[in-house]
């Protein structure tokens, strides 16, 4: 029996929304810029199964979507950015290039996959005190789409199903020089208009990177560090 004819339009159609849907079933996942570096904050009940990681000494991932498939490439990051470190230098590992690996592995899955992935991922890299980022920036943090598409943030960012309403809120609300508790208050708010319902402090996810800490900038608030924030 004959195959019916699909365009290519419609194929990618199908998938975008396929990839869509899966994500909106998701909570959305924060992050924004304060004085001393950058914060990410999701809604997350589980002690851990984290949706906000360390990849590198300067590189953090968040991700909103399939756990599975976004822990999968979480992984398949920090064995790329590992092999990189030691067969080059620590600094020659960026967060420009993990973006790019992770939008050529999405871009190869939506177009030629099976099925997409239903995820979106964020990457940001920091700088050194005493010095920028790859590009000579203070911080660097791109969003990923589930089909490859690719942007470069700045101030903040939220992604997955609430995502418009979200950004909506943070547009009136964020400013830049804000200190860490005040960003994170800000982007709790954000969230819990967005969704129009209570969100308990301890159900946050709050993990970010940090100019001013030595090699690696990689920190996690604990439920009393975010509860005393939010106080």
């Amino acid at each position: 029996m004959p195959m019916p004819y699909v365009s290519p339009e419609q194929l990618m159609k199908d998938r975008a929304d396929y990839a869509r849907k899966g994500i909106s079933r998701g909570r959305s996942v924060v992050a924004v810029t304060y004085d001393g570096g950058v914060l990410f904050i999701a809604e997350n009940p589980s002690a851990t199964l984290h949706k906000i990681s360390e990849i590198y000494d300067r590189v953090a991932f968040a991700a909103v979507g399939r756990y599975n498939e976004f822990d999968q490439l979480r992984v398949q990051g920090i064995r790329l950015a590992d092999v990189t470190g030691y067969q080059y230098a620590r600094q020659d590992v960026t967060g420009r290039s993990l973006a790019n690996a992770y939008a050529n592995a999405l871009g190869r899955a939506f177009t030629e996959g099976a099925k997409p992935f239903e995820v979106e991922l964020l990457v940001a890299e920091i700088a050194d005190e005493d010095r920028g980022t790859s590009r000579g920036q203070a911080l660097e943090m791109y969003h990923i789409l589930y089909d490859g598409s690719i942007t470069d943030e700045s101030g903040y960012v939220a992604i997955g199903g609430s995502a418009e309403a979200i950004n909506t809120r943070l547009a009136g609300a964020y400013s830049e020089g804000m200190d860490r508790d005040t960003a994170l208050r800000t982007a709790q708010r954000a969230l819990t208009s967005a969704e129009e319902r209570a969100i308990e402090p301890r159900t946050l996810e709050v993990a970010g990177l940090e100019r001013n800490r030595g090699r690696r900038k990689f920190f996690r608030m604990s439920a009393d560090e975010v509860a005393a924030a939010l106080s």
